[in-house]
């Protein structure tokens, strides 16, 4: 069984794949003051929970935009599974090229999801790949396998907390679409400019993207927590795949793996 990891800034997610099946997946908040003892017990619980014995786990690969977590989490895969784990970074194979102006600046999620979005979507085709994570990103893949561009905007959920914590009278809000834009009161003002406008920013990002690379016929793939709600409501996204990081580290891990 393979143990597959994406720590992000608001969640870790974790999956356990056997063979081709997944198995098993959850999220974790993230927190840079756990100890590797604290993860390494959650894990566990979450493994026994879910009937999957943590002593067939032969395997671990990683991703992380968080680097003050990654010491205690590789040190929880030593210790409670005797695994050296694949972190996915410079010199692990990936078949993307990074073409950007510093490689090094580029998220592992961002990459993790454009190796899945590739192998699955793509065939061959210039491609976006959408993560509505903390922040949203937008990466953009050529039929070659390079990546070319990047945007990265505030995720919808903090444009919701900036809103009710920099205003003295707008209460904090559950993000969803009501039923129509004209609002009636406070609550529902707050969801329709905040839903609305951000589908109406996914729109034109996508339709910004496509004009200056002089393609109209570029595949878009939408993955992450707000990406079902945005996707949804707009044919701007052509796939939305939950699983999409978990598929990716899969891949990735097989590349990698000996």
């Amino acid at each position: 069984m393979i143990l597959v990891v994406d720590i992000g800034n608001t969640n870790i997610l974790i999956g356990v794949y056997k063979g081709n099946e997944l198995v098993g997946n959850w999220r974790m908040i993230t927190k840079n003051e756990k100890t590797s003892d604290e993860y390494g017990i959650s894990i566990l619980n979450l493994l026994s929970y879910n009937d999957i014995n943590y002593k067939n786990i032969n395997s671990a690969i990683v991703s992380s935009v968080v680097p003050n977590v990654m010491h205690s989490f590789e040190n929880t895969l030593k210790r409670f599974f005797n695994i050296e784990p694949i972190v996915v970074g410079p010199g692990v194979k990936t078949g993307i090229t990074i073409m950007s102006e510093n490689p090094r600046e580029v998220g592992a999620d961002r990459i993790v999801g454009l190796v899945a979005a590739r192998e699955l979507y793509s065939k061959g085709d210039t491609i976006i790949v959408i993560d509505f994570g903390t922040a949203t990103t937008y990466d953009v893949i050529n039929e070659k396998g390079e990546y070319r561009y990047g945007v990265t905007s505030p995720g919808i959920q903090i444009s919701a907390d900036a809103l009710w914590q920099r205003t003295a009278q707008l209460p904090k809000i559950e993000i969803k679409k009501p039923d129509s834009i004209l609002a009636k009161n406070t609550v529902t003002s707050m969801q329709a400019g905040l839903v609305y406008g951000y589908i109406g920013q996914v729109e034109y990002i996508i339709k910004k993207i496509k004009e200056e690379m002089n393609n109209e016929n570029i595949k878009v793939v939408a993955t992450g927590g707000f990406g079902r709600l945005i996707s949804d409501e707009t044919s701007e996204i052509d796939v939305f795949d939950s699983l999409l990081l978990f598929k990716g580290l899969k891949i990735i891990h097989d590349k990698n793996f000996k």
